[in-house]
């Protein structure tokens, strides 16, 4: 995806109202691109375990809203701790981190 094909994206994203409200999220959301220009990876820094994969940054914002509310189910319900929802969660869109190969 070209640098000006991801601003207007974000762009569009932002404008993108759910519920009268913006994206609806109740944690940060971690969107890293891939090698592969088809998928992208997701996780939330707020919530430890969560994870996921996207064909779009749409796919991706979409999966992790239900995603999270699913997660957070499956927490309580295994008496598990939940953390406290972030009260302003922000959303970042980066280039995958490369891990080094160990020698």
């Amino acid at each position: 995806m070209k640098f000006s094909e991801l601003v207007r994206l974000l762009e569009r994203v932002a404008r993108q109202e759910v519920n009268s409200r913006m994206i609806d999220l109740k944690y940060a959301l971690v969107i890293e691109a891939t090698a592969d220009p088809n998928f992208f990876g997701f996780y939330s820094p707020d919530l430890e375990g969560f994870t996921g994969v996207g064909h779009s940054i749409e796919d991706c914002l979409y999966k992790a809203r239900w995603g999270m509310e699913e997660h957070v189910a499956l927490l309580r319900e295994q008496g598990l701790s939940v953390p406290e929802a972030n009260p302003d969660p922000t959303i970042v869109i980066r280039n995958e981190e490369r891990v080094e190969a160990v020698a």
